[in-house]
């Protein structure tokens, strides 16, 4: 699987974090089905979507923008979402998730690595453990 979630119970960070050669259906099923699914079951203050173990990333612009026009995975606006983007094709992807998606997702933030996600969350250290 392209994906794997992970929780920090202390923190009450949730994170998705891809690995791996990423591809259009693979984010969609992430973002219409697996996603969700576990995001409703958590109690959570934050989240991350990390883009730093990927070794190929095959994502369109057109989804990228068709899925920040849908409704976001989080219905909680305020609350803080940041996506690690470290190479320059994954940040810019993320930048046009973001722009298009800014109205609905104002709490949105997008970095290059994990200690600049941790940083915008207000954590220290994390400790992350599968779900």
């Amino acid at each position: 699987m392209p994906f794997r979630f992970e929780f920090d119970a202390k923190n009450k960070i949730f994170l998705s974090r891809f690995t791996g050669q990423v591809t259009d259906p693979m984010v969609e099923d992430f973002y219409r089905v697996a996603a969700p699914k576990i995001m409703a079951s958590l109690d959570f203050a934050g989240s991350i979507v990390d883009f730093s173990e990927v070794t190929s990333l095959e994502l369109s612009p057109q989804l990228m923008r068709a899925l920040a026009w849908s409704d976001p995975l989080d219905k909680e606006a305020a609350r803080p979402r940041v996506i690690v983007a470290p190479t320059p094709i994954s940040y810019g992807l993320a930048r046009i998730f973001s722009s298009h998606g800014e109205e609905t997702r104002p709490n949105l933030h997008i970095v290059r690595s994990m200690a600049q996600a941790y940083a915008v969350l207000g954590v220290i250290n994390c400790e992350f453990k599968e779900i």
